[in-house]
């Protein structure tokens, strides 16, 4: 459904910060989103959390303000937050909390875009209380070395670990374990890695990651200067739109809305195969979204306006005081 869009800017609460292992990461978006937003001639406050945005919604209603999420990771892309401002009839940007929820929980996500008919890796969900039984589900399941361990719910590659031989299972295991009792092992898909923007329900032009290291992790995301980014990618046209296709379907599978991003790795023979979906990802200098939106001839600026108008054509009549 299209959402009416006019060119009112009412004011904006851009909420960042956060509970999550992404804090850090959640201040850079946020403070970007926000000064962009008062250089396009948004009214904005800032509204940075440490924990929960609860004791400030009924602020928001009452100054009429819509609210620009900018919190990553746990409560802020989990639902949680959006379920709160839905209680509330505050309007915010991005996704609402099923699909929010769908998105962040990662056997959730494999199993909707299953549904679908999304190609993603081989999976298994470990719940076993010892490295043995995960070992042995891990056979009955069909999968061996080399694998990717991660955390189920973490955002910006927190806890993961690539696991080429068995030997390194235990270790990988325990280190996503740090962040939930559940851990996702899946098939290491060898090949390029791409991510797919989406604004608006079209997908934006393919950006392809080139870390310098084994994969695109925390560290290549945020702090390696050695990691390159090629956008659009340099893919044929049949590669390039099935990408795009798949990026959008795994989008609508969780049922996203507004923008987001989907990673997506493309193997040797050319098959498209998606790892996840994030519905609130970075603005930050490094961020991929706002890298494929200038590659489309969106400013940041730009971007972020017509990220917080769709937010803003959820709301009735708008208060200005």
């Amino acid at each position: 459904m299209t959402v009416p869009i006019s060119d009112a800017k009412p004011p904006v609460a851009v909420v960042y910060g956060g509970p999550s292992e992404e804090h850090e990461i959640s201040l850079e978006s946020g403070a970007a989103v926000a000064d962009a937003l008062e250089a396009e001639g948004w009214p904005v406050r800032r509204l940075v959390i440490d924990e929960r945005v609860d004791p400030f919604v009924e602020g928001i209603r009452e100054a009429g303000e819509i609210v620009f999420l900018a919190l990553h990771g746990r409560y802020g892309e989990d639902g949680t937050v959006q379920e709160t401002l839905d209680r509330a009839g505050v309007a915010y940007t991005g996704s609402g909390p099923a699909a929010s929820r769908a998105a962040m929980d990662k056997p959730t996500s494999k199993r909707k875009f299953q549904a679908e008919g999304v190609n993603t890796p081989k999976y298994h969900i470990a719940k076993e209380n010892s490295a043995a039984r995960t070992r042995a589900a891990l056979r009955e399941a069909g999968l061996g070395a080399p694998l990717v361990v991660k955390p189920v719910a973490s955002g910006s590659s927190i806890g993961v670990t690539i696991v080429r031989e068995e030997a390194g299972l235990v270790a990988a295991l325990e280190e996503a374990r740090k962040y939930g009792d559940e851990v996702l092992v899946e098939s290491l898909v060898e090949g390029r890695e791409f991510t797919v923007g989406v604004l608006e329900e079209e997908a934006l032009p393919v950006v392809e990651l080139l870390p310098a290291g084994e994969f695109y992790d925390y560290s290549a995301k945020y702090e390696d200067a050695g990691t390159r980014y090629v956008c659009p990618a340099e893919l044929g046209a049949a590669e390039r739109d099935a990408m795009k296709e798949m990026g959008l379907a795994a989008f609508r599978a969780l049922g996203a809305r507004d923008f987001g991003r989907a990673d997506v790795m493309l193997t040797a023979d050319g098959r498209p195969s998606v790892l996840e979906v994030n519905t609130i990802p970075g603005f930050t200098s490094h961020s991929l979204l706002p890298r494929a939106a200038a590659a489309a001839g969106v400013t940041f600026g730009e971007l972020v306006g017509r990220i917080a108008r769709l937010a803003a054509g959820r709301t009735g009549p708008v208060s200005r005081r």
